[in-house]
């Protein structure tokens, strides 16, 4: 099928993603990878950025795939918002995703460096806007924009915690997650220790 070859090309430029940074892969080494013709590559992509570009959005969808399976019924908003948060900043930023997504964080390659910020608010921002709506029926926060904060809490988190711009260990990172959270605290209107969870290790 049509979408099989596509998906295997992502597959196989994911997998050389995450042995090595992005300009070191060429069209050659997907399609070796992906076991098909280099001209077939072509067929569905315009060029290695337009493939990695797919990548990083398939990325992210998955994240917000995994976050909707996990999620709870009943749970509240604030609980709701904490998987989505463990999803995306401890996975990209400390986790297994670490490598992929930081083989764009190269001040040679701006252009898909500011794509995969561009991604991450327009995949991100519409579900945490949802979620700020439902802390706002609940209760728990209150916003008069959600749509506005939401983009604005992804752009902040994404652009922050990008250590391309402000090069830091894992402790400063820890540190600047937590005076975010109390930022979110105020900001949001929230109980004391709300967004705590995103700087907290857990046991």
């Amino acid at each position: 099928m049509k979408n099989d070859k596509r998906e295997r090309i992502l597959d196989a430029a994911e997998q050389l993603m995450s042995q090595m940074q992005n300009r070191e892969i060429s069209v050659n080494m997907i399609a070796k990878e992906a076991q098909i013709g280099k001209g077939s590559v072509y067929y569905y992509f315009e060029s290695k950025e337009e493939i990695i570009e797919a990548v990083v959005e398939r990325c992210y969808k998955r994240i917000i795939l995994e976050f909707f399976s996990e999620m709870q019924t009943g749970s509240s908003a604030i609980d709701k918002i904490k998987l989505l948060f463990r999803s995306v900043v401890k996975e990209e930023f400390f986790g297994k995703q670490k490598n992929l997504i930081g083989s764009l964080h190269l001040h040679e390659d701006a252009r898909l460096h500011n794509k995969m910020k561009i991604v991450a608010v327009q995949e991100f921002a519409p579900v945490l806007t949802a979620l700020l709506q439902e802390g706002c029926s609940e209760g728990s926060i209150y916003t008069e924009t959600p749509k506005e904060s939401a983009e604005m809490i992804v752009a902040i988190i994404t652009f922050f915690l990008d250590d391309s711009i402000f090069p830091a260990d894992q402790e400063s990172m820890y540190r600047k997650l937590k005076i975010f959270a109390n930022v979110l605290d105020v900001n949001l209107q929230a109980s004391p220790g709300s967004f705590d969870f995103l700087w907290k290790r857990e046991a």
